[in-house]
């Protein structure tokens, strides 16, 4: 269903036709090496420092990797060599997740970047068991996106997976995006057809979906034994 906001338009002067509202088109920035700290742990730029515990993290782990272009990897060569390879590219530009105790595991990817329309997706996403299921696993795409509307300046913040991607698709809405469609025989990974699931977060819609993560991260919000009173798909759609 399309909503009245996207369907908003102003007159075209010589057709009267509908183009559109008028739109800021100063460009969005480009991602850059930053640090954004929570309360939970970190995100920085990955780099080939953060090898070896992300490695640890993720060995023996090959149920992470059906759905990516890469992996699972055989080694840990192997593997540091390809993080090196990740952490040097300028899009996708990768970020390693780090626990309170300064251990990387996780990452998360800014991709898809055109600062001129101010649209960028988060993507390469990969939640090690470490990771998964935990406060830091939330509070991370909490700070991504919020860096990415309040201090990158973009106005649609995208999440695309396999359509069969049934886990990724669930956290997609939990985390607060909506779903635009898919596209069939989109692309093809590993051999295999994938049809694409799109979602989307605007910049209209980040200042509640804000107050819903930072309601959900908030201490009160878990018991002493750290599990979550309310969830956050709750609150989001609240």
């Amino acid at each position: 269903m399309t909503s009245d906001a996207a369907l908003a338009s102003e007159p075209d002067p010589a057709s009267g036709r509908p183009v559109g509202l008028p739109v800021d088109t100063s460009a969005a920035l480009l991602p850059g090496a930053v640090t954004l700290k929570g309360r939970f742990g970190h995100i920085e730029k990955l780099d080939a420092r953060h090898g070896r515990d992300l490695w640890q993290a993720v060995k023996g782990h090959d149920a992470l990797w059906p759905y990516m272009g890469y992996g699972p990897f055989a080694a840990e060569s192997e593997f540091l060599d390809w993080v090196v390879q990740r952490a040097a590219l300028a899009d996708p530009y990768a970020f390693a997740i780090a626990d309170a105790a300064g251990r990387a595991v996780g990452i998360a990817t800014l991709m898809e970047i055109r600062p001129a329309m101010r649209v960028i997706e988060v993507g390469h996403i990969v939640y090690s068991p470490a990771l998964q299921r935990t406060p830091l696993a939330t509070e991370a795409q909490y700070v991504l996106a919020r860096h990415v509307f309040e201090t990158l300046g973009y106005r649609r913040y995208e999440w695309k997976c396999n359509a069969l991607n049934a886990p990724s698709r669930r956290a997609a809405e939990r985390f607060g995006f909506t779903y635009e469609g898919t596209f069939r025989q989109h692309t093809i990974v590993k051999g295999r057809n994938r049809d694409t699931a799109w979602f989307s977060m605007l910049d209209s819609e980040w200042p509640a979906l804000k107050a819903a993560f930072e309601r959900w991260l908030d201490p009160d919000n878990f018991d002493a034994a750290g599990k979550q009173k309310r969830r956050l798909d709750g609150a989001t759609d609240a």
